[in-house]
C-alpha cells in the first residue's frame, strides 16, 4: 500500500479587495505639509494611521523632484503609511521608485465616503448613549436599481425592487435585496467582517463581504437564481439557503 502524502504549496492566490485612502496633495511645501498631517494627527484621525495610502498629486500642481522627495520623507516621517503613487502621465515607475514607492493606477477605482472621524474626548455618557444624529440609519431603496447606478449607505441597506446587471450596492453595513440581485453587491465595505447579504433571487455579477469576494462565475450553482444568505466564516464566503 502506498501512502499518499499531498504537499501544501507556498502560496495561495485569493479573491480580496483592499481598502486605501487616498491622500491628493495640493503641494509638496513640506513645511506646510508637516503642519497641516500633524495637526490631523493631534485630531485622532487613527485611519491616517492605520490605512494604506495612495498619494496622488493633481494636474494643478508642479512635479519638482527637489520638492517630492522631501515631502515624501515627511509624510512617512509624520507615521503616514504610504504604499504608492497615483499614476499618471507625469508620474512614472522611476518617479515613484526614487521616493521609494510604487505606482497605482486609480482610473478604475471609485469614491468612498469617509466616515467622519469623531472628537477625540467624549464622555462615557455619550459613548455608551450615542445621540440620534450619531445613529447610522438603515437606507431603504424601493425603486428598482438600474444598470449605471451605484448606491451607497453608511449603515444597513435594504432594496425592495430588482437590482440590474451593471448596478453597484456598497453598504458599510448588511444588504438585503427583497428580489433579483444581478449586479453587484459588497457589504462591510470598511471592513466589517460580521456584515452579510441576504437576497431573495441570486444571479450577481458581484458578491463582496469585507473585501472578501466571489464573482459570478464562481458562485455556487446550487444557489443560483435561489433565495441566499451570505456571511463570512474565517476569509471563505458561506452561502445558506433561505427557507
Amino acid at each position: 500500500m502506498t501512502a499518499v502524502v499531498e504537499e501544501k504549496s507556498v502560496l495561495e492566490f485569493k479573491g480580496r479587495m483592499l481598502m486605501m485612502t487616498v491622500l491628493q496633495l495640493n503641494t509638496l511645501d513640506a513645511h506646510k505639509l508637516h503642519q497641516e498631517i500633524s495637526q490631523r494627527l493631534d485630531d485622532a484621525a487613527e485611519w491616517l494611521q492605520q490605512a494604506p495610502v495612495v498619494i496622488d498629486i493633481p494636474a494643478s500642481v508642479e512635479i519638482d523632484t527637489a520638492d517630492l522627495m522631501p515631502a515624501v520623507d515627511t509624510l512617512r516621517n509624520l507615521g503616514v503609511n504610504l504604499v504608492a503613487l497615483a499614476r499618471n502621465e507625469r508620474i512614472d515607475e522611476a518617479t515613484a521608485a526614487m521616493v521609494g514607492l510604487g505606482t497605482l493606477s486609480l482610473s478604475g477605482g471609485r469614491d468612498i465616503p469617509r466616515r467622519s472621524e469623531a472628537p477625540r474626548q467624549e464622555s462615557a455618557q455619550q459613548e455608551s448613549a450615542p445621540s440620534a444624529a450619531e445613529k447610522v440609519e438603515t437606507l431603504v431603496i424601493d425603486q428598482p436599481v438600474r444598470s449605471g447606478q451605484q448606491v451607497y449607505s453608511r449603515g444597513d441597506m435594504i432594496v425592495l425592487a430588482p437590482v440590474s446587471t451593471g448596478a453597484e450596492l456598497m453598504a458599510e453595513g448588511n444588504i438585503h435585496v427583497y428580489s433579483n440581485l444581478r449586479g453587484r453587491a459588497m457589504a462591510g465595505v470598511r471592513g466589517d467582517t460580521s456584515a452579510r447579504i441576504f437576497c431573495q433571487q441570486l444571479n450577481a455579477e458581484l458578491v463582496s463581504i469585507a473585501g472578501h469576494y466571489r464573482v459570478a462565475e464562481d458562485l455556487p450553482d446550487a444557489h443560483r437564481n435561489q433565495p441566499v444568505h451570505l456571511s463570512l466564516q474565517g476569509e471563505a464566503m458561506h452561502f445558506t439557503a433561505l427557507k
